[in-house]
């Protein structure tokens, strides 16, 4: 009867055990050709609201702090008319060269820097 129960008790910790362990699987971003035909994107309904909420921070893009300002409504006209953007060679413009070297932490989605990118190739329009 002794050994029953310690049978017992042992499975019911094996199966606790076994059955608590789990594996998160992370997948990462599809994998895109970034080179390939670009995707529609608008600055209004895709980038602006990134932007708002990933670099118009207090102490990041804000009036008085880093360029290019990124406030509310007047994101578009600090980027592309302040240098930010390159539409003959989107991959030397700036801000594509910035999200993917040291600001890629702030901006840590490929899927978001490739909306980017193609809202870049499609000539940055304020759409």
């Amino acid at each position: 009867m002794k050994r029953l129960i310690i049978y017992t008790g042992f499975l019911l910790v094996m199966v606790a055990g076994l059955t608590g362990c789990y594996r998160d699987i992370i997948l990462p971003d599809a994998v895109v050709d970034p080179d390939g035909p670009p995707e529609q994107v608008s600055f209004k309904n895709d980038i602006a609201p990134m932007v708002d909420a990933k670099c118009a921070l207090s102490g990041c893009h804000v009036s008085g702090s880093h360029k290019p300002y990124m406030k509310l409504g007047g994101s578009y006209q600090e980027i592309v008319n302040g240098g930010f953007v390159n539409i003959v060679i989107p991959k030397q413009s700036i801000i594509y060269q910035r999200i993917n070297g040291e600001m890629k932490e702030y901006i840590p989605s490929a899927t978001d820097r490739q909306k980017i990118y193609d809202w870049i190739r499609n000539g940055a329009p304020n759409n």
